[in-house]
């Protein structure tokens, strides 16, 4: 469904203003993620929030229509890392979805959380995101954490927002990095060219991965560099994106990596490896980690062999 408006005037007020304003069906958050997802356009391009609109300007919001998501518990085998009565963290498997949403109903880690802790998750993340704090991408592996009350959803949110929350990823990827360490500051934001894709581009949020050599291999099918990645912002694929931008992408990864797969991986070989941070209740110091998947070992074991 597409909403359309026309502007009548120059308007001293911002982009995502002016549509709360004008359609009262709207609420300030859902224009939000729909201008993040670039599904609202002005003049048929992609303008931030704080995009002033003029007279005669035309902006069409592109709306999804709601589906009945009936969420439920459901018996699906996850690896529990830490478990206390505000928080449980998991190793998430790479093909599992975070949350359902429209195309992935059920089978995802919220029904297999619910199943865990019954009624007790937190319910700040809306019906269907109960707990949740914090995402991976359906292809990635590994830690997570969600929030069983409310103060600790309110106290983790603040904690990852606030930068406190060390996330520590390893990745393999291909062609070999000159460099030992490096950091990548580049701003990422919705692709004008594919509105489905992340990009860096100069009207991006801020975006900040720091990575380490941890493995060179050579071999007769190509050159791969395992990493050690740390981000200190959690933009939507940013680590894909930021790797792909620098011309070494992630192995497996099936979008920024122009489909190449060599190694016949399901999913990209990147793992949300390890977390440190301080307990939302107890404030206790919290070091957590998470063993590679075996699919991402076998491929190391094949590239140390040769």
């Amino acid at each position: 469904m597409k909403k359309t408006l026309i502007v009548e005037k120059n308007e001293t007020m911002r982009l995502d203003a002016y549509i709360v304003a004008n359609l009262a069906e709207m609420s300030r958050t859902a224009v939000k993620r729909l201008l993040e997802e670039g599904k609202i356009l002005v003049n048929g391009k992609i303008q931030k929030a704080s995009y002033k609109p003029s007279l005669n300007d035309k902006i069409e919001i592109e709306i999804e229509e709601p589906k009945e998501i009936e969420l439920k518990a459901q018996e699906i085998p996850i690896d529990i890392i830490y478990e206390d009565n505000d928080i449980i963290v998991v190793n998430k498997p790479k093909g599992l979805v975070v949350h359902p949403a429209n195309g992935n109903p059920d089978g995802t880690l919220v029904n297999a959380i619910m199943a865990i802790c019954k009624d007790t998750l937190s319910g700040i993340g809306g019906e269907i995101r109960p707990g949740i704090v914090h995402r991976l991408d359906k292809d990635t592996s590994g830690l997570l954490i969600v929030a069983k009350n409310d103060i600790a959803h309110i106290k983790m949110s603040d904690e990852i927002k606030n930068r406190q929350v060390k996330k520590t990823y390893i990745a393999l990827v291909r062609g070999l990095v000159p460099e030992n360490e490096a950091t990548i500051k580049m701003p990422i934001g919705r692709s004008t060219k594919d509105r489905k894709k992340m990009a860096v581009t100069k009207n991006g949020k801020e975006a900040i991965t720091h990575f380490k050599v941890l493995g060179r291999y050579t071999t007769n099918n190509g050159s791969y560099t395992l990493l050690e990645i740390k981000i200190e912002t959690g933009r939507t694929h940013q680590i894909r994106v930021h790797m792909s931008e620098i011309g070494y992408p992630v192995i497996g990864d099936s979008v920024y990596s122009n489909g190449k797969n060599e190694f016949k991986v399901e999913g990209q070989c990147l793992h949300a490896k390890k977390l440190e941070f301080k307990h939302p209740i107890t404030s206790k110091e919290m070091n957590l980690e998470a063993p590679l998947p075996r699919y991402f070992t076998k491929i190391l074991e094949e590239l140390s062999s040769n």
